[in-house]
């Protein structure tokens, strides 16, 4: 299959890498990471071992794939659909934080499919990832009905050797993804701890608080999913990935700008139009945004 994947940072590279033994891979993101893939490939380490060559691309302008995978921060997602509008694709699927696939769909024609990854990835230098932990990876409509292209993406996967599940219920994953991305990115970059001490000490109860509230808008949005489910999803990801930090924690730590918007944001802007409380969400966010601005990497409130 065809891949092109936009939004090379860690897990693009790392998933794109994998596809990349078996698939014919473009990968779209910033130099140097770009010029040393096109130099001396990709090299993948960790908890999975492999160097690989894909194409390497700093403009994802007027491209062309089977597929295309969307890997950006939740925040360049329009910037990420605009580059892709200007391409041709059988299927677009997102892998990102939060709830961006309708963002994509309103700006593209192809297919969009949902998605969720939970391979743990870490930038290393310039040319190469590290594979902190084998996940999987998980892809379906985003109606939540079977889909024979989802089927078509999941084999393509499988031929990598990427675990792959496809899901005739991605509306109920998505939610519970966002509960887990709501559950412990926050509390972590706030407390500056692992995702496992994270849920361990003082701040689990806001962590298990967050997700409650995601399956709380769910189901207000005629989504099944219980809170003591959406709880236990986060205790399961934070155990599995306990001496992780997530990726709001490493920007946090960077100075860089966070996907507060694109977690917390969906939860909030949800539950306000579907008539649910998220307070603790709300305050999350507001501490978040709060750090931002002081930091400077954000424009406004």
């Amino acid at each position: 299959m065809e891949v092109l994947v936009y939004g090379a940072g860690a897990l693009g590279s790392l998933i794109g890498g994998l596809l990349a033994r078996a698939h014919d891979v473009a990968l779209v993101g910033r130099d140097p990471h770009m010029r040393r893939i096109r130099a001396d490939g990709l090299r993948i380490d960790g908890e999975v071992d492999a160097h690989v060559r894909p194409q390497a691309l700093t403009d994802g302008t007027h491209r062309a794939a089977e597929l295309a995978l969307v890997t950006t921060k939740a925040y360049d997602t329009d910037a990420a659909a605009r580059a892709l509008a200007t391409g041709e694709y059988e299927a677009v699927c997102s892998l990102q934080n939060g709830l961006t696939e309708e963002r994509l769909v309103a700006a593209l024609d192809p297919t969009v499919l949902a998605g969720t990854a939970s391979y743990g990835a870490r930038f290393g230098e310039p040319g190469r990832v590290t594979c902190t932990g084998v996940g999987e990876v998980v892809v379906g409509a985003l109606s939540g009905s079977p889909d024979p292209l989802a089927s078509r993406v999941g084999a393509a996967f499988d031929e990598a050797g990427i675990e792959t599940t496809v899901a005739a219920d991605m509306p109920r994953r998505r939610y519970e993804k966002l509960a887990v991305n709501a559950g412990i990115n926050g509390p972590s970059a706030l407390a500056r701890l692992s995702n496992g001490a994270t849920l361990d000490g003082p701040g689990g109860e806001v962590a298990r608080e967050a997700a409650r509230e995601v399956a709380r808008v769910a189901r207000a949005d005629g989504v099944d999913l219980g809170a003591d489910e959406a709880v236990a999803a986060v205790e399961r990801v934070a155990a599995d990935t306990a001496a992780n930090r997530s990726s709001m924690h490493e920007d946090v730590a960077a100075g860089r700008r966070t996907e507060v918007d694109g977690i917390y944001g969906a939860v909030t802007e949800r539950a306000e139009r579907l008539g649910a409380s998220a307070p603790t969400c709300r305050t999350i966010a507001s501490l978040v945004r709060a750090w931002e601005l002081g930091e400077g990497v954000r424009e406004s409130g």
